[in-house]
């Protein structure tokens, strides 16, 4: 369990590390378009897609390994990689209806999150 903890820990601040270094990019700041937030989240959608499927493809893979990787690595690069994981299960178990009911929670949720944190401090 601890091991676990420590390697979603040292994966998570990997991936925190690669994030801000997203926005860093010279080639990425142009106009007000927030292209480095949809570049990472695309990058880190693609990463846990290869995560997933390398650990389900090799099944010798160690959990802390998979652990490392997707839950701190990915998820410190970008939760929003989780988010299009889990939604892409709900839709590949057949299960339309919770798909289109947590994709449309989840956006609207977060937005009225943001917006209240934001007026909260105000």
């Amino acid at each position: 369990m601890f091991c676990n903890c420590l390697a979603v820990g040292a994966g998570g601040a990997l991936g925190a590390v690669c994030r801000y270094g997203m926005s860093l990019l010279p080639v990425l700041q142009r106009g007000a378009f927030p292209l480095p937030t949809l570049l990472t989240n695309l990058l880190g959608a693609i990463l846990i897609g290869l995560v997933v499927g390398a650990g389900q493809r090799w099944a010798n893979l160690s959990p802390t390994l998979l652990l490392f990787l997707r839950v701190g690595g990915c998820g410190g690069f970008t939760t929003f990689s989780t988010f299009s994981l889990e939604s892409l299960v709900l839709l590949e178990d057949g299960r339309p209806v919770l798909f289109g009911g947590y994709v449309l929670l989840s956006v609207t949720l977060c937005l009225a999150g943001v917006w209240l944190g934001k007026h909260l401090i105000a």
